[in-house]
């Protein structure tokens, strides 16, 4: 698989076996360096009621198009993976980053989805505790990551139905982020979308009856919400100055 079509973290991922990985055993997550160099993630809409206090919720175009809660301004920056590799104390994780070293990944001829790992991960180890097998057979390891895939595709095929639903309404607007830190440095921030609030309060009352049966209208609110934590975001910008 080309490195350009790996999602972001992911550097050898594999389908899991058991014959093959009888030893392997998981380590818990308590550094998030491998998540350190990215400025956004995607979220799904399940989490968007708690990831909406801490980050901006942004949209990206795309196939397919994505939510993301964006973590740091600058590229390969995320602003809230401190020095030593803990998530900043308080602030909500989102479920991209907590899924790693597992993932989905499809095999389009088939229409599948198969129980992935990186073995790249620091996590991964041969021997030790929390083995993913015993006998042959999963463990509560393996289990509940497969649980958790599984909930989480599902809920980015329903958040991509979504944004998907946004673009043809004609309500995300390309926008752009500049700006100047006390120190004077300036940055700019590109390639993103956001919703037009005063086209979205336009919808026609039935539209937004669909909506609000769908789902979305808590989603759009969360979005709109979300947008406040620009100023958190250029303040912690201007607490980690440029390494380059």
């Amino acid at each position: 698989m080309s490195t350009q079509t790996l999602p972001a973290f992911y550097l050898r991922p594999r389908p899991l076996a058991a014959e093959r990985d009888g030893d392997m055993s998981l380590a818990p997550i308590t550094d998030y360096q491998f998540a350190s160099g990215a400025n956004s993630v995607p979220v799904i809409g399940a989490e968007m009621t708690l990831a909406c206090k801490h980050y901006p919720i942004l949209f990206l175009d795309g196939a397919p198009p994505q939510a993301v809660a964006l973590l740091g301004l600058r590229n390969g920056e995320n602003l809230f993976v401190d020095a030593d590799g803990t998530w900043a104390a308080g602030s909500y994780i989102p479920a991209y980053v907590r899924r790693y070293p597992f993932i989905f990944l499809e095999n389009r001829e088939r229409g599948e989805f198969t129980l992935c790992i990186d073995e790249a991960a620091p996590t991964v180890n041969q021997g030790g505790a929390n083995k993913l097998f015993d006998g042959g057979q999963p463990t509560d390891v393996t289990r509940n990551a497969l649980a958790f895939c599984s909930d989480y595709q599902g809920h980015y095929k329903a958040t991509t139905e979504f944004v998907e639903a946004l673009s043809k309404a004609d309500l995300l607007v390309e926008n752009r982020a500049d700006i100047t830190l006390k120190d004077g440095q300036k940055l700019s921030l590109a390639g993103f979308k956001v919703i037009d609030e005063a086209k979205f309060n336009q919808l026609p009352a039935e539209e937004l009856l669909r909506w609000r049966e769908r789902g979305w209208l808590h989603l759009v609110y969360c979005h709109l919400i979300s947008i406040s934590n620009w100023g958190g975001l250029v303040d912690r910008t201007a607490q980690h100055p440029a390494t380059n």
